[in-house]
């Protein structure tokens, strides 16, 4: 996509976050050691840290979310079983095909609502015990759902899943690549997560703000399986302590705030409602906003137009844009977008 300019309103996605001085200046100060060998204090202190918030036995460092997914996945299953998961999930969609390359499962895609599913969708695509097929084992989901337009799951739709999880001997997975999105979103609590999950992948380098990194937790054995797997992947990063502290400034310090950048997206949703080139936009509840374009826009031409003016947004389909809104947008910022929209 190219460099932006410091200059740009830049909506593309919360991955694109900078660490503010407080932030650069924890990391500077952290202490650090060898976590291969279990002895970077900085990345224990955020493992901990992220354990405690959950409720959850215990917790890996890793470089990325599509890794923290990559690695519960493989597991969680063997050569052969099947996944269930929304077919908008970025583990399916975006994670390069890791499904099948590292853990060579298949996957049972299901056509929910903005990426979420249902128990009884869960419950219709189990597999039965047949030879001709592959044993289903693992269930995902993803909550908030990108593509889903930053949808969130109603917890106790959550908890139905689980009951069909636990009555059939599956496995429950969560991408939360934005899971805090949908905590503050929906006030819910992470220990809720962290009793229902098998495992929980947690992002920081997205609405939370750290550079890089995302957390992996469950139970003493699996997180001890999962270590073995994150050196399979290359994903032992040693002197990494000055990466985990910016995660450990994020959950202390960028948590609440997220709840400014869901009623700015609202303000853009807003906006946007007013203009005709504008069709259906996905209801807005997190720090996603997903519309469509018609008339005299495409969403190519939409967002080179965007780009003229200095706001940089990403054209998801031929006919829809996506803004996501992130703790480097500004109040200013929203204002400016908003006058510019008006514009168009």
């Amino acid at each position: 996509m190219g460099l932006s300019s410091p200059s740009m309103i830049d909506f593309r996605s919360d991955t694109v976050t900078q660490p503010g001085t407080a932030m650069l200046s924890s990391m500077m100060r952290a202490p650090i050691g060898d976590d291969v060998f279990g002895e970077d204090p900085s990345i224990n202190a955020l493992e901990s840290l992220s354990t405690s918030l959950f409720g959850m036995e215990a917790a890996v460092f890793c470089p990325s979310g599509t890794m923290t997914n990559q690695i519960a996945i493989k597991c969680h299953t063997r050569p052969g079983d099947e996944v269930i998961c929304d077919q908008m999930s970025h583990i399916y969609l975006y994670e390069g095909g890791g499904i099948a390359a590292n853990s060579g499962a298949s996957v049972r895609l299901l056509a929910g609502d903005r990426g979420r599913i249902t128990a009884e969708m869960v419950a219709a695509a189990i597999n039965p015990v047949d030879i001709h097929k592959p044993s289903t084992t693992l269930v995902s989901l993803e909550n908030t759902a990108n593509r889903g337009g930053g949808s969130c799951y109603e917890f106790a739709d959550i908890q139905s899943i689980k009951e069909v999880c636990l009555q059939n001997n599956l496995k429950l997975h969560l991408d939360g690549a934005r899971v805090f999105n949908a905590i503050i979103a929906k006030k819910e609590s992470p220990k809720w997560y962290g009793e229902t999950f098998d495992s929980i992948s947690v992002c920081l380098s997205k609405g939370l703000g750290a550079p890089v990194g995302s957390v992996l937790l469950g139970t003493h054995d699996f997180i001890q399986k999962a270590r073995r797997v994150r050196k399979l992947f290359g994903g032992g990063m040693r002197q990494a302590g000055y990466l985990a502290a910016a995660g450990i400034y994020a959950l202390e310090n960028n948590v609440n705030r997220l709840e400014e950048d869901h009623r700015h997206t609202k303000m853009l949703e807003t906006a946007l409602a007013k203009k005709d080139f504008v069709g259906d936009i996905l209801p807005v509840e997190t720090n996603i906003l997903i519309f469509e374009v018609n008339g005299r826009y495409t969403s190519p031409l939409l967002t080179a137009k965007l780009k003229e003016h200095g706001i940089l947004a990403i054209a998801i389909s031929p006919t829809q844009v996506r803004l996501v809104v992130h703790l480097n947008i500004s109040p200013q910022d929203i204002q400016t977008t908003i006058s510019l929209i008006e514009t168009l």
